[in-house]
């Protein structure tokens, strides 16, 4: 039995291992995966030390809690939240020793949704095609996490950075992604696309990983006749037959059969990332670059 591991305490309720993800398998029907939120995934590694692709556990709402076998060095970052080891209050954002035995537990978000947790040296589960991300589609990766699961843990190569507190963006009280209209924008009226990119959408509580669903103005179709499946994007819009516009994120199919209004800017699907229930959502549209 190894001491550099974490045994799972609380799992929370949706809590999973991942990375940069598996970029370049989409002609398998693998998607990318990976963290939702990568700067604060990004930012995580960094201030423990880690080199960019380890992977890091991505907690869901209502956090995590896990107990290392040896003493780590471990920061968590994306939504903020209340930290603490062994019941004692710690830094949210910076890095925190944690001693063996001692349980972290990363309370619920108090803004955003997800919270990453990195550990020095990195979750070494071992990796599927390149990565050790959980692709809630595909299956692929390790399983959710449940209480009781242990983590093995790389080793550490990099002293921790020192800082107090390393500064980070507020989830989004208001969620704005610009989009480039298409390919698919004229399978509906032009009384559609001006709602799409005027009218204010609400996150829906049916957002996950593979899509943020929204709730507002139904979208009406130009073409009412069935359209082949075709390859998709991260951050397409595709339009299901209710009307309402979801936002494919890191999860999301490869190829899909309900038309793509516009396409998100990637520099935006972070803050969509943290966008909780209820957030109004406004969809821009700019020029093709």
């Amino acid at each position: 039995m190894t001491d550099r591991a974490l045994v799972v305490v609380r799992a929370g309720a949706l809590t999973t291992v991942q990375d940069r993800g598996r970029p370049g398998h989409a002609h398998l029907g693998v998607p990318r995966s990976g963290a939702l939120d990568a700067p604060a995934a990004a930012l995580g590694n960094r201030l423990v030390g880690n080199p960019p692709e380890a992977a890091l556990l991505e907690t869901t709402l209502n956090g995590c809690a896990v107990r290392p076998r040896s003493t780590v060095t471990v920061a968590v970052t994306g939504a903020p939240c209340r930290v603490t080891v062994q019941g004692r209050p710690a830094a949210w954002g910076a890095p925190v020793r944690v001693p063996a035995g001692t349980v972290l537990d990363v309370g619920p978000a108090v803004s955003g949704v997800r919270s990453y947790v990195a550990v020095a040296g990195g979750v070494a589960v071992d990796p599927v095609l390149g990565s050790r991300s959980t692709d809630l589609l595909s299956g692929l990766g390790p399983a959710p996490l449940t209480n009781g699961t242990v983590l093995p843990l790389g080793r550490t190569r990099v002293a921790p950075a020192r800082v107090d507190v390393a500064p980070q963006p507020a989830p989004p009280a208001e969620l704005v992604l610009r989009i480039t209209l298409g390919p698919r924008d004229d399978w509906f009226t032009p009384e559609a696309v001006r709602l799409f990119t005027s009218d204010a959408y609400r996150v829906s509580a049916a957002s996950n990983r593979i899509g943020l669903r929204t709730e507002g103005p139904a979208l009406d179709r130009a073409v009412a006749g069935e359209l082949a499946s075709e390859g998709m994007v991260l951050g397409a819009v595709q339009v299901p037959p209710d009307g309402r516009p979801v936002v494919f994120l890191a999860d999301h199919p490869t190829t899909g059969g309900y038309p793509v209004i516009g396409v998100v800017r990637p520099s935006d699907l972070p803050s969509a990332a943290q966008a909780a229930p209820g957030t109004p959502v406004r969809f821009v549209a700019v020029r093709r670059r």
